[in-house]
């Protein structure tokens, strides 16, 4: 090897290595962003749903087991088993609660970091080769808003995307060099004790082998199967155990009750939504330009589109108002844009044929790379780039942000309470974990009785796209006027259905900035400590703020 080619393989490298510590740089700046300050100290908090999960890990941790509520008969109110352990784990630190979050989210910037090196090798196989290539694919994905933004959150989307990369590098390895390897299977067996739902992928990429591998075909059947199998088998023995039931509840609450045909219309108005915002036609290059006959680049679009079906399938994400891709699509997005950098790459080297000019294939290639990550971040409309580039604080995060005034309202809850207060809430996470208070979840997530109900389903044609999973069933009969909570802190839909019930038998109560109710001559509640003036009793009732923060 002569010094030209030595230093030809050394620019790529460092460029690489540089855009893996730009990024751990970002991801630092990134958490700290999502940080605020309450009562001159610091708090770390993750996404809502994430702290539904710490809520859960933090009673295993102390010996409370699964339960939501200590106490009670346990509710498999998650959706990330093997998450929520990780999590346990780290509440076996002497950390108060306002640095925990951090670990997690820690964790998550080393796991990201650690799947751009698994991208680097996917670009390199399927491009044979191709250093600006991997680049491309890299710099995509490192900088890619809603990857870093549920990851960084506290989402378990962090360890999936490294474990569905992993799974596609090593049976892309396979396709090399023609070695079965049960590897992939035995991976994305083991993501379902993550997330459950990671059955698809495992499903789609054994389906995937069974018709193109016709000589292994039944290898590929028997490892595949015993995976889900085996995996499914003990997280199914242990629900059936732990919490007698087949399904988590959070199954019952998002797919029943309500019909499969709105449920999957919502789920294609919302892919739609994704791909139009992407851009129709770099999302569609790489199907265009590169499937053909080639093996491995078809299974990273394949994967791609079995999570989009899935996605369809269960009506979307929640958060779907955000924009960009939902969790169930952005585990596998890196492997799309590997693809997506190779598609480029063509083109740009089609450009620099056209023009006869070879040098300025790799510029073009460059701008190209750019303004798909500028359209691929504008998830929500070039504003989305303020969120990119941390000038806003990421989803719900930040000072003045969701999180930031849950967490005083959790901590003034504290001082105007009893510890065995019950309080009723809409976002289950933020306020019953640093409030630590019984909490009653008015969205049935954490509550077997409402997430067996029916849905609410809108009226009119809103009915086709406003399935929202997990925010479609709510009682006030039963979680409010029944269990008699000690404070309703939060309200959902049709709230003059329960302020008759209120305005009679609670107190309403500003408490930082918020309407709340509180239950009149309850033992619970200190009322000697509500320095609060009383709300204006408007008919809004308590704060009704949603998970978009409107």
């Amino acid at each position: 090897m002569n010094s030209s080619e030595s230093s030809d393989r050394r620019v790529p490298d460092l460029a690489f290595r540089a855009i893996v510590a730009l990024f751990l740089l970002y991801a630092a700046a990134f958490i700290y962003r999502t940080s605020f300050v309450v009562a001159g100290e610091r708090y770390f908090s993750l996404f809502d749903d994430a702290m539904i999960s710490m809520r859960y890990a933090r009673h295993l941790a102390h010996g409370y087991g699964l339960a939501w509520n200590p106490g009670t008969p346990p509710v498999e109110g998650y959706t990330n088993p093997a998450w929520v352990l990780y999590m346990a784990a780290i509440h076996l630190l002497p950390l108060p609660p306002s640095k925990t979050s951090l670990l997690v989210q820690a964790t998550a910037a080393v796991l990201l970091a650690a799947n751009l090196f698994v991208v680097r090798e996917i670009a390199l196989r399927v491009s044979r080769g191709s250093a600006a290539v991997a680049l491309g694919a890299v710099a995509i994905t490192a900088s890619y808003l809603p990857l870093n933004s549920w990851s960084l959150q506290g989402m378990e989307v962090s360890v999936l995307v490294v474990m569905v990369s992993v799974s596609l590098n090593h049976a892309l390895r396979s396709m090399d060099d023609g070695r079965f390897r049960a590897s992939p299977y035995v991976l994305l067996g083991a993501s379902t004790l993550v997330r459950p739902d990671m059955a698809v992928p495992l499903a789609g990429l054994l389906l995937y082998h069974v018709v193109t591998d016709p000589v292994r075909r039944y290898r590929h059947l028997a490892w595949g199967t015993a995976a889900l199998v085996v995996f499914g088998g003990l997280q199914t023995a242990f629900r059936l155990w732990y919490f007698g039931q087949i399904v988590p509840n959070t199954y019952y609450l998002k797919m029943t009750g309500y019909p499969v045909g709105l449920r999957i219309t919502r789920g294609v108005f919302v892919l739609a939504e994704f791909i139009w915002k992407f851009n129709v036609l770099l999302f569609a290059l790489p199907f265009l330009l590169l499937v053909g006959r080639e093996r491995r680049r078809a299974l990273l679009l394949w994967m791609a589109v079995v999570q989009m079906l899935y996605s369809v399938y269960v009506g979307g994400d929640a958060w779907e108002y955000w924009g960009g891709s939902n969790r169930y699509i952005t585990i596998v997005m890196p492997g799309f844009f590997v693809v997506l950098s190779l598609a480029l790459f063509q083109v740009a080297e089609a450009f620099a044929t056209a023009v006869e000019t070879a040098h300025v294939r790799r510029r073009v290639f460059g701008i190209l790379i750019v303004l798909t990550i500028m359209a691929a971040n504008s998830i929500y409309g070039v504003r989305a780039w303020l969120e990119v580039l941390l000038v806003h604080a990421p989803l719900h995060s930040g000072p003045g942000g969701e999180n930031h005034r849950e967490v005083e309202e959790a901590l003034r809850l504290r001082t105007i309470t009893t510890p065995d207060a019950v309080i009723a809430v809409v976002r289950a996470g933020t306020i019953p974990y640093f409030s630590d208070r019984p909490a009653i979840d008015l969205l049935g997530k954490n509550d077997a009785h409402v997430a067996r109900e029916w849905s609410r389903v809108p009226a009119g044609r809103n009915r086709f796209i406003e399935f929202r999973p997990g925010h479609m069933k709510f009682d006030y009969e039963y979680s409010i006027e029944a269990q008699r909570p000690d404070a309703v802190v939060q309200l959902w839909h049709d709230r003059d259905t329960v302020l008759p019930y209120l305005r009679t038998f609670y107190t309403p109560i500003m408490l930082r900035g918020t309407c709340i109710y509180l239950q009149n001559m309850s033992r619970r509640i200190l009322w000697d400590a509500l320095p609060e003036a009383h709300c204006d009793d408007d008919g809004s009732g308590p704060d009704s703020r949603d998970d978009s923060g409107e």
